[in-house]
């Protein structure tokens, strides 16, 4: 890695820069693995290389060949969260965190078997326009079919030029049906947090993601829903997949009265870093967080802290247990890796990691849904039971 590179510490696809003081690759560090000074190894990859030369009926792309060695030596690590990124590739993952980018507007999470389904479309955008929901599963996109691809690379497909069409297929499990949509690509605008005053004068914020610019749009939120004088404040993170470490850490900050909003530890069992709130600011009104099976990593960040710090009440179902951290390393030629490097704790000190956060009211949503993305609000059980704390909080 080049003097002054930069990581980029990430808990969901990518967060924020900091100086890594401790990477051995400054220091002339080099690999500890043997297998690349392996002479077998170099004999196998060149007897094949031979074959190549001369049995292969199509012409070789030797860029398209080295780029699958750096994509192998990643798979190679059997971690779904570690890949390589292309220069294109790395390029869209810093746009997908600032506040506009191009593409159809649906955000979408890989799980374990590497099924890539819909979490929401984003509001006002195409693919909401063109009828896609939460839960599809995509299975195709343009010519190509999505087995086992990993999710930066099906995400790279979907997106493209301003004013082209994505031709999008999904298995939607509700109707046991596949459906074919054609939907255009246009800029989408990042906005991740909604408000609203719920009857009672209970405030509403749903987080639907963690960009760059969520913590302010947090911060507004609530500043207007204090103006109101609202009794208490719902906070809804369910179906939200995580985002910016710097995000939540500021949010988290916003709300706390001191203390550490979580800890990151390497393999070792060493403590990395400490993020603390850093905030002069606190929240001191009735609150509850609503999380479920789709809150993820960042989410579960906050959910944690207010949580271990009693500043809310946690309503819903287990939340999904990603507690490892990832790194984007920007590599000299412009090309990145996503690494990952450490597990967080709550500030409790709970490795929540393939366990989640258990919510203080286990509340499920009913007819087994669970997404809370397309369940009407009259039917919402969880709000309901939050709404109910609430005004038992602020009696």
């Amino acid at each position: 890695m080049a003097a002054g590179a930069m990581i980029l510490v990430s808990l969901c696809g990518c967060d924020l820069f900091h100086k890594d003081k401790n990477d051995p690759m400054k220091s002339g560090g080099s690999s500890n693995s043997s297998i690349y000074e392996d002479e077998a190894v170099a004999d196998k990859v060149e007897e094949i290389n031979g074959y190549i030369d001369a049995y292969f009926y199509f012409e070789t792309d030797e860029a398209m060949q080295e780029e699958a060695i750096y994509d192998s030596i990643m798979e190679g690590l059997d971690d779904p969260y570690s890949v390589y990124y292309t220069a294109e590739e790395f390029a869209d993952l810093m746009e997908t965190n600032s506040g506009e980018y191009v593409g159809v507007g649906c955000v979408v999470t890989q799980d374990v078997d590497m099924t890539i389904s819909v979490v929401r479309p984003v509001p006002g955008s195409p693919a909401e326009e063109a009828g896609i929901m939460a839960e599809d599963i995509i299975v195709q996109v343009d010519d190509m079919e999505i087995i086992d691809q990993e999710l930066t690379f099906v995400v790279d497909q979907i997106r493209g030029e301003e004013g082209t069409t994505a031709y999008i297929k999904v298995y939607r499990p509700s109707i046991n049906d596949y459906l074919e949509f054609n939907v255009e690509r246009r800029v989408v605008e990042n906005v991740s947090v909604y408000s609203e005053i719920l009857e009672g004068d209970i405030g509403y914020i749903q987080v639907q993601q963690f960009y760059e610019n969520t913590s302010t749009e947090f911060t507004t939120a609530i500043e207007f829903l204090e103006s109101q004088n609202v009794k208490g404040i719902i906070v809804d993170v369910r179906d939200n997949p995580g985002g910016l470490l710097t995000a939540v850490v500021d949010m988290c900050s916003y709300i706390m009265d001191g203390g550490v909003v979580c800890t990151t530890k390497d393999k070792s069992g060493f403590a990395i870093e400490e993020y603390k709130d850093t905030d002069d600011h606190s929240l001191d009104i009735p609150m509850v967080v609503l999380i479920n099976g789709n809150s993820a990593s960042a989410s579960e960040i906050f959910a944690g802290a207010m949580k271990d710090t009693d500043k809310a009440e946690i309503v819903g179902t287990q939340s999904y247990g990603k507690g490892i951290v990832q790194s984007v390393i920007p590599l000299s030629d412009g090309t990145a890796i996503k690494l990952t490097v450490a597990k967080y704790f709550t500030p409790d000190g709970h490795d929540i990691h393939e366990i989640g956060v258990e919510p203080d009211y286990v509340v499920e949503l009913p007819d087994g849904k669970l997404s809370a993305v397309n369940v009407e609000r009259e039917d919402d059980t969880q709000l309901e039971e939050a709404v109910k704390i609430i005004n038992e909080m602020a009696e």
